[in-house]
């Protein structure tokens, strides 16, 4: 099956999380969000600003660049995490160490208003009201984007730890 095969008809406002510790950070965020704007059925709406960010988890590791995008999307939810696994892929992502280094990091945060409960999907994703590195950048695009909790991304902003590690980074 073809991607076009499962595009919907009126496009969804979607959110999505990138990252990258690895090579050239801002270079390989700039090239991820390339191909998702060169993508049938994806329309960019938003891009925030980029964020130095500590690394989340146990591995000892570079900070990251991390961003968000908010889109509209004819792409099923499935479609659009398969067309965020493919840009991982081509960038060279690996997949060998959890919460390890990568060179591009695409997560899906927010599908409209839907709920998606998956082995491989998770929308709204499940710890993002918790985690600063996602809810700045986001919260800059879109405050009021919808939680899994009811919140919006400005409400769980307010409450969330560890703001003081993420650095908004000059604009080049």
């Amino acid at each position: 099956m073809t991607i076009e095969n499962h595009m919907s008809a009126a496009p969804t406002r979607c959110a999505l999380g990138l990252g990258s510790n690895l090579g050239d950070p801002t270079a390989n965020l700039d090239d991820a969000v390339r191909r998702l704007e060169a993508t049938s059925g994806i329309t960019l709406v938003a891009r925030s600003s980029n964020y130095r960010t500590p690394p989340w988890g146990p591995v000892p590791q570079d900070d990251f660049v991390n961003i968000c995008v908010v889109i509209d999307t004819t792409l099923s939810p499935q479609d659009l995490l398969k067309r965020c696994l493919e840009i991982e892929n081509k960038l060279g992502r690996v997949r060998d160490v959890r919460w390890g280094p990568r060179v591009i990091d695409v997560d899906v945060l927010i599908y409209g208003m839907e709920t998606v409960a998956e082995p491989d999907l998770e929308v709204p994703h499940p710890r993002m009201g918790e985690r600063a590195f996602v809810l700045i950048p986001l919260a800059e695009i879109w405050p009021d984007a919808p939680l899994a909790d009811g919140r919006t991304a400005a409400a769980a902003l307010a409450t969330c730890p560890d703001q003081d590690g993420v650095v908004k980074l000059p604009e080049s």
